[in-house]
């Protein structure tokens, strides 16, 4: 069957294995139809490609409530309906001028467990050579230390914004699979500058700030998101950005499903209007992280994690851009 593109009627269901370009988004109904991140055609074929969409289905580094393995299955079908409609607030459809594709899963094989981090490095070197960007569904958050390595190779030490709940930069010897240490470790080896980087939303303690700008949740609930935006994009100013986002740094309110919740978070406004303002400064790469859907209640994760993800999108799509038109005040 060809599609018709002129009048729409080939453009109908399934786009995730029949579309052939990864643009533009179909007709599709929300509870059927085989399921992508926000619909994008499954391929291999990186040619042309702006942003590639990868799971990285890898847990076995958590220190608490296991499950986040299931997370990039989770976050493509918490992504169904965002495939629906025009982009909130930005009133336009990303993939009208992104080309945008879900390449599955990265392949890890759990009885080699000294070989995870080089098989995700391995496997985001390969995505990257094709010249496009990488949006990468965790997992725990260990997964993020391979995926700087990879980009740290392209970019050159990377400015990290890191939206979580913990530091992550607990002592490391160098040979943890760890979901806690993996940061101080790539600090350490010079792939982050952390001279340029935030951590925002943290709630917990550690007794080093191993050379980050640190906003807590605290500080950012009694200043504003707009001003933790202000202290991430001066600090970061023409650097390389990768933003690490994990899910635990909303409230458990917002995100239930995550392995080590911790009360006192941000809303899942404050999170998207955190990607929103990430807009000025260099983006280069992002992961999504730790979303375990055996905690989760009525998808409120995973379709707070997939609205993350999917703004980060529609930010490059208007940095590269993407005609707004907003309705409503904004």
């Amino acid at each position: 069957m060809s599609l018709d593109r002129s009048n729409g009627q080939g453009a109908r269901g399934d786009q995730a294995f029949r579309d052939a370009d990864g643009r533009g988004t179909w007709q599709e109904m929300t509870y059927g139809g085989a399921v992508s991140f926000a619909r994008r055609r499954y391929s291999r074929d990186l040619a042309g490609a702006d942003i590639v969409v990868s799971g990285i289905p890898y847990d076995n580094a958590v220190t608490y409530r296991p499950g986040c393995r299931l997370g990039p299955r989770a976050i493509r079908a918490g992504s169904v309906q965002l495939a629906e409609l025009k982009h909130f607030p930005f009133g336009f459809d990303p993939f009208d001028s992104l080309s945008v594709v879900d390449y599955g899963d990265a392949f890890i094989d759990p009885h080699h467990p000294t070989g995870v981090f080089d098989a995700i490095e391995s496997h985001a070197d390969g995505i990257l050579e094709s010249g496009a960007m990488m949006l990468s569904l965790g997992g725990d958050h260990s997964v993020a230390y391979p995926l700087l390595k990879a980009h740290a190779k392209k970019h050159g030490p990377l400015a990290l914004v890191q939206f979580d709940a913990h530091c992550d930069t607990w002592p490391d010897d160098g040979t943890r699979f760890d979901h806690g240490t993996m940061f101080a470790r790539a600090a350490a080896e010079g792939i982050i500058d952390v001279a340029r980087s935030t951590q925002v939303g943290l709630r917990t303690y550690n007794d080093s700030d191993h050379g980050f700008e640190i906003l807590t949740s605290p500080w950012v609930h009694r200043n504003g998101i707009d001003a933790a935006m202000d202290v991430v994009r001066e600090r970061a100013g023409d650097a390389p950005v990768y933003l690490s986002f994990d899910i635990d740094g909303l409230d458990p309110a917002f995100a239930p499903g995550t392995g080590t919740p911790v009360a006192g978070g941000l809303a899942s406004w404050q999170g998207l209007e955190f990607i929103r303002g990430l807009e000025p400064l260099n983006l280069v790469g992002m992961d999504l992280v730790e979303v375990s859907p055996a905690y989760d209640h009525a998808e409120i994760t995973a379709i707070a994690a997939a609205s993350m993800a999917f703004d980060w999108i529609a930010v490059i799509a208007k940095k590269r851009g993407a005609a707004v038109s907003p309705v409503g005040r904004i």
